[in-house]
């Protein structure tokens, strides 16, 4: 080989191992450079769907029959009772007319009588006479007794064995001053997989709620998930939607959260058995808005020896 051609020859192996050592090179910083922008693409759908979601629960909270408008809860006993907001009446009512009519409890059917000429709707339609009313575990819901031209409502609610009426006014104190909610700082590592273990069909788990009342609810399964290398389990509810419902306290309860602890809605599993829990959209109670709910309390599987910063903080502004 001519000293030409070895010269030419030694020029062509090291351009390959030039573009070879290039390309080596230029790997790592694409995969990284890849890597980033997928993870920019995560923080912003996350943002967006958080927002999005913090949107409707404050929208749902607000709405003119939200729960920022409950200003009353009145336990019925068994028999006939007037009622309104006269200091006469067997059952005085918070807000509303001085006499709305009569209610009479009789082996869990309630009867109601209006009070003559006062302008009231049964499900939207003029009531002139006696009518039978539905309590909130029908199967097609509450009735709903409507005055004020609409902005005040009264449906029945059944807790245990017992019934109340449950009043509500558009221009309640607790609704036109809503006060906004606090969050703990969102975060994508809150969004935790969690495994789903089934429960036998049919099991059930005492709930207790904030008036004394515990019910038996289905608990179809429990969500097991890893934080920090530790292991923790919440037992799941079901309430007949679409989602599972967690009842769940953690170490921020009663120190930044709300005391008696918050809720989450996460999806049903999958054929896989995987469910993802978004901590970012625990949310509050009722309760922590009015002083007229019926709030479910976490079970004592669901306390969890955790640090929750995640999802709503105590609300700052609720009506006593």
């Amino acid at each position: 080989m001519s000293a030409t051609a070895k010269w030419q020859f030694a020029k062509t192996v090291l351009l390959v191992a030039v573009v070879a050592l290039a390309g080596a090179c230029s790997k790592p910083a694409e995969d990284t450079a890849g890597k980033a922008a997928q993870d920019q693409a995560t923080q912003v759908a996350f943002s967006r769907d958080l927002e999005l979601w913090r949107s409707q629960r404050v929208a749902n909270l607000i709405k003119p029959d939200g729960w920022t408008s409950v200003v009353g809860l009145h336990w019925i006993d068994p028999g006939p009772h007037y009622f309104g907001a006269s200091a006469g009446n067997g059952i005085q009512l918070a807000v509303g007319p001085d006499h709305f009519g009569m209610i009479d409890l009789n082996n869990g059917r309630l009867r109601f009588v209006p009070e003559k000429g006062f302008p009231v709707t049964l499900d939207g339609e003029p009531l002139k006479g006696a009518a039978e009313l539905r309590a909130d575990d029908s199967p097609a819901g509450p009735s709903v007794l409507a005055f004020d031209e609409g902005k005040g409502l009264v449906t029945v609610i059944k807790r245990g064995d017992r019934y109340a009426l449950r009043v509500k006014h558009a221009d309640a104190p607790s609704r036109t001053g809503f006060g906004g909610i606090e969050y703990w700082p969102a975060s994508v590592d809150w969004k935790v997989q969690a495994r789903y273990v089934p429960h036998p069909p049919g099991k059930t788990l005492p709930i207790a709620n904030i008036i004394g009342i515990t019910d038996e609810v289905p608990n179809p399964g429990a969500l097991e998930f890893e934080r920090d290398g530790k292991s923790y389990r919440i037992e799941a509810l079901d309430e007949g939607e679409d989602t599972l419902f967690l009842v769940f306290a953690d170490r921020t309860s009663g120190h930044g959260s709300y005391p008696a602890g918050r809720f989450l809605d996460v999806p049903k599993p999958g054929a896989d058995g995987n469910v993802t829990i978004d901590f970012n959209q625990a949310y509050n109670p009722p309760c922590a808005f009015t002083a007229f709910a019926t709030c479910p309390l976490p079970p004592p599987e669901n306390r969890l020896d955790l640090l929750v910063s995640a999802g709503e903080k105590t609300y700052a502004h609720a009506a006593p």
